[in-house]
């Protein structure tokens, strides 16, 4: 699949990609005040209320129980998505490695520490948490597949590639990929 250029896109609305949302997970392992603090951490830096996830099986090496909450998420959106990822990648440097794309354009990167954010300071009553973050781009008309009434599939020709998300990710957020 070719990269379209801007004339092109010009032309076709329909080929204008952006940023759809960011998933930002921090996994503790378990449950109590070590997840409370993570909750705590993840509201401070998306500035919105996270979630809590629960383990899908039970994993008896690492002391995780079925439906025990481990993790928290908070996903955002628009324009919030982009101000926070040219925060949170300015912690990795602004370099991503191109492994860290998959085939349908989603990019998926992590942080060791939270405190390498920029804008947030270190609290010793906290702590320390490392956290993932997800990115999906979209192309205009994806919501005929997601609508109630009348869905309909979406043609290969209109789907984001590896590709036309790497040239995204470089123009919105002045991403540097690494080979």
């Amino acid at each position: 699949m070719s990269i379209y250029d801007k004339a092109e896109m010009a032309r076709n609305p329909m080929l204008t990609l952006k940023i759809e949302k960011a998933v930002v997970n921090i996994s503790v392992g378990k449950s109590g005040e070590l997840l409370e603090k993570a909750k705590t951490v993840l509201d401070e830096i998306t500035g919105r209320k996270s979630c809590v996830r629960k383990a899908k099986k039970t994993v008896r090496d690492f002391g995780i129980r079925k439906g025990e909450p481990i993790s928290c998420i908070a996903t955002l959106r628009g324009e919030e998505a982009v101000a926070f990822l040219k925060r949170a990648l300015d912690a990795v440097g602004n370099k991503v490695s191109k492994k860290s794309f998959d085939d349908q354009g989603n990019m998926s990167f992590g942080i060791k520490e939270h405190i390498e954010i920029p804008g947030i300071r270190y609290r010793p009553e906290v702590g320390i948490f490392g956290m993932d973050i997800s990115v999906a781009p979209i192309r205009l008309g994806y919501r005929v597949a997601r609508r109630r009434r009348l869905r309909s599939r979406i043609g290969k020709s209109h789907r984001v590639t590896k590709d036309d998300s790497l040239k995204l990710m470089k123009q919105t957020l002045n991403l540097e990929i690494l080979e």
